[in-house]
């Protein structure tokens, strides 16, 4: 079996670094936002949502990221804090022989240096992140990734708590968990089979799977 793990909201709970990274990169334009509206930052490619909810042009968009991440790299990053349970259930999933991933469309360098503050690197055979250019963000190509590196397993599960996690996990043919402590909005999964409150339900369902 190997487990595919998303980072922000399935690992880790990294809503504080984000949305004030956000709100830092707004302001940099003259927008003034409340800090409880950018949750939707979490999950997709910066630049994307830039886009989207500012509609901001390509150039801006890329220029946004940049500003983003003058706060993130030296503050946002450690404004982070991991989920109850998961050294528990990395451990014991690695005592059981399954194969861990990380898959997350955060930059690669950011994503080493998270789990190697919380000391989780040493539980996962593969860590996979987008480029700094934000090229790779899409979860397809993140998921063909991992299983590149480490094959296409009989059960290969993706673990996530966006709706990118879950369309990752289906153009690429794995078994998706969708947990419902991330930051999923209403409807993101709908008709999903397999769903975790908590670290231990997640358990229970990656082992029952």
């Amino acid at each position: 079996m190997i487990v595919i793990f998303d980072l922000d909201g399935t690992l880790t709970n990294s809503e504080e670094g984000i949305t004030k990274s956000v709100q830092y990169a707004l302001r940099h334009y003259g927008i003034e936002e409340d800090i409880s509206r950018l949750r939707r930052f979490i999950g997709p490619p910066l630049s994307r949502s830039f886009m989207k909810f500012y509609s901001f042009s390509e150039r801006q968009a890329k220029e946004a990221v940049s500003v983003y991440r003058e706060y993130y790299s030296e503050k946002g990053i450690f404004e982070n804090k991991v989920y109850p349970g998961i050294p528990e259930l990395l451990a014991l999933l690695r005592s059981k022989g399954i194969r861990l991933a990380v898959g997350s469309s955060k930059p690669e360098v950011y994503v080493r240096k998270i789990l190697d503050h919380f000391d989780l690197e040493q539980y996962f055979d593969l860590i996979v992140g987008s480029n700094l250019d934000e090229t790779m963000t899409d979860k397809k190509e993140i998921i063909e990734k991992v299983i590149h590196e480490l094959g296409r397993d009989e059960k290969t599960i993706m673990v996530g708590d966006r709706i990118f996690d879950r369309n990752g996990a289906e153009q690429t043919g794995v078994k998706f968990i969708g947990v419902t402590y991330g930051f999923a909005g209403p409807y993101e999964f709908d008709g999903v089979a397999h769903t975790a409150a908590d670290t231990k339900e997640l358990e229970e369902t990656i082992l029952t799977m």
